[in-house]
């Protein structure tokens, strides 16, 4: 269902097309539970079988609908962030293999902005170029 008002962007008109509750309920199925799209139709109550996979598929196509699911895709995301932090700090920390321990510490240092440098080394000899990646 379509907003019959419309809001000013850049000089434009544009048209703000809000979800229906079955599309809502879809997408909210989808993000959270991750399952095919057949059974977040069912859970969202879409029609039975193939008819209610189809309205959904087309229904997952609309712009708006994925706008939405980006959105909540990224708010999923960035709730889940804290605990994979959580449990990278532990594996640095606690893991009982020092590789483990090792790759985690890494990982925590890349992300806080610490990256070590590629290592390359170049060799030339006359017209020759060698290039190796030690990485």
């Amino acid at each position: 269902m379509a907003d019959s008002g419309g809001e000013h962007k850049g000089g434009q008109m544009t048209e703000i097309v809000k979800l229906t509750d079955k599309q809502t309920a879809l997408v909210d199925t989808l993000v959270a539970t991750g399952c095919s799209i057949t059974e977040a139709a069912k859970l969202a109550g879409y029609a039975e079988g193939e008819s209610g996979r189809v309205s959904a598929s087309k229904a997952l196509r609309t712009g708006h609908v994925q706008q939405y699911m980006m959105q909540r895709i990224g708010e999923s995301m960035g709730l889940n962030a804290t605990v994979a932090a959580a449990k990278m700090v532990r594996l640095a920390s606690g893991a009982k293999s020092e590789y483990v321990q090792l790759e985690a510490s890494k990982d925590i240092l890349d992300r806080a902005g610490f990256k070590a440098p590629d290592k390359h080394m170049h060799l030339h000899a006359g017209d020759i170029s060698v290039s190796i990646d030690l990485a």
